[in-house]
């Protein structure tokens, strides 16, 4: 259900900006999956939907997203691409990445690092804080749309069981965060990221990478293999050095590795 009231102070902030048609709801099964619905139907650019609860919250590779109501931010945004290009998905979670970051930034004591390709960790522990999933809408044009999502772990969340994995961004800030004005800077802040140019949104990507410079072991389905994180691309592809050969990887699990 929609309450006019959830979300009222962060609409706003909001009035004449791109991202201003926000719904923010008691709760849903997935705030993507709800978005992705809405753009088959035509739903226009710049639709939002932050849920105070997810009954079937999603991350990548189809794993589940658990939350705890009233303490996460689980924020979708529709984003119709003018470039068609599938490539455009993977900018627009860079961009979101990097809008992340800089929100957070400016709202509290709180530094935030992007470990590739979607997880926004604390850069002095690499615990989780979020995750960001994009899902596209295609046809024979191309790139329909875009919705991209993310669930942060802002007051709490983080179950007793992967303390040692995640964290919540209110013990990073020391207190707790207001999820309304987070909301409203993110949202702000990435209309203004998506203006930036192909190299400037990656040289602000590279600033925020908690990955480059990193000892790392790229996972996939079948195989594994140790390697340096080098560089992320203006595509969003990590160039890891596996010995002599230097790789662009589109895709893969990467795990950060602790000096011996």
């Amino acid at each position: 259900m929609c309450s006019r009231s959830l979300g009222s102070s962060a609409r706003s902030k909001l009035v004449g900006r791109r991202f201003e048609r926000l719904d923010w709801v008691e709760e849903t099964a997935s705030t993507n999956s709800d978005l992705l619905s809405r753009a088959r139907r035509g739903e226009p650019d710049g639709a939002v939907l932050v849920a105070e609860h997810q009954t079937a919250g999603r991350g990548t590779k189809g794993r589940t997203w658990q939350d705890e109501p009233s303490a996460q931010l689980m924020i979708s945004v529709l984003v119709r691409p003018e470039d068609r290009a599938p490539a455009h998905a993977g900018r627009l979670t860079m961009a979101w990445a990097v809008a992340t970051v800089e929100a957070v930034a400016a709202l509290c004591p709180a530094r935030l690092g992007i470990k590739w390709p979607n997880d926004l960790v604390d850069p002095a522990t690499d615990r989780k804080v979020a995750g960001v999933l994009a899902e596209s809408v295609l046809s024979a044009r191309g790139v329909e749309a875009v919705v991209v999502g993310m669930g942060m772990n802002v007051n709490g969340g983080v179950p007793h069981e992967l303390a040692e994995r995640a964290v919540a961004l209110s013990a990073l800030a020391g207190g707790t965060v207001d999820r309304t004005a987070l909301a409203a800077g993110l949202l702000v802040r990435f209309e203004e990221v998506l203006r930036l140019g192909g190299a400037e949104l990656a040289e602000a990507y590279r600033r925020h990478s908690a990955t480059i410079g990193r000892a790392v072991r790229v996972e996939w389905a079948d195989r594994e293999r140790s390697g340096d994180a080098v560089d992320v691309d203006d595509d969003g592809h990590l160039i890891v050095r596996f010995g002599e050969e230097q790789v662009s990887l589109a895709s893969g699990d990467v795990v950060h590795l602790r000096p011996a």
